[in-house]
């Protein structure tokens, strides 16, 4: 069964965090990752750019917009994404929380499927 873990950060506490600290997480996180894809759990696992790097899309009367940026004004960001494989949720919710983002972030573990496949 698949699971995305959604990794969202407070947007304004990362802006406090030096830059040595976050360099020291990514290194964590790479071995984390590693040992995790190894054992055949990771599936796929990215970084985000800043919020202000995005372009969100709307549809309104047949038109498509685009604006710069969030929508919104955010006191979270999704900073990133994780595609787990295991036999449940629990099992899920074990390897989200080995991950070393986690002190700086929370994490959302969510049952995923295919359209195709069905609920």
């Amino acid at each position: 069964m698949k699971f995305l873990c959604q990794i969202w950060f407070d947007t304004e506490k990362c802006k406090l965090v030096p830059q040595a600290e976050w360099d020291a997480v990514t290194q964590e996180c790479i071995i984390s990752d590693n040992r995790w894809r190894d054992s055949g759990h990771l599936l796929v696992a990215h970084a985000l750019h800043e919020p202000s790097t995005a372009i969100t899309l709307r549809l309104h009367n047949g038109e498509v917009s685009a604006t710069d940026g969030p929508f919104a004004e955010i006191k979270e960001h999704l900073g990133g994404f994780v595609l787990l494989e295991a036999d449940n949720i629990e099992e899920a919710k074990t390897i989200a929380s080995s991950f070393p983002i986690l002190k700086y972030s929370s994490i959302e573990v969510r049952p995923a499927y295919s359209i195709q496949d069905g609920k």
